[in-house]
């Protein structure tokens, strides 16, 4: 997760924060405070991502009509079915 390109970022953060971002590096989760505010934000920008494409997956099948909500749902289970048989120790 290391970038190339670094700035410069002179801050304050809460107590409980330093303690968090300090206990990364004493772990050895990160090599230093900066990797671990790289981390946290990553960590953070992952979660806002995964919120967003679950609020927009529910709105599009919310908004579909009966007949397209039928064939998502025989896809899903055509492709449930398939997945069964895929071998993922070969």
């Amino acid at each position: 997760m290391r970038a190339k390109n670094r700035y410069k970022l002179s801050t304050t953060v809460a107590p409980e924060t330093r303690d968090y971002l300090t206990a990364l590096v004493k772990r050895g989760m990160a090599g230093s405070l900066a990797e671990a505010v790289d981390m946290a934000v990553h960590r953070a920008r992952r979660a806002e991502n995964r919120a967003r494409l679950e609020g927009d997956t529910a709105a599009y099948f919310a908004a579909l009509s009966s007949k397209a909500a039928r064939e998502e749902k025989q896809l899903g289970e055509f492709l449930g079915e398939i997945a069964d048989e895929v071998d993922l120790e070969a």
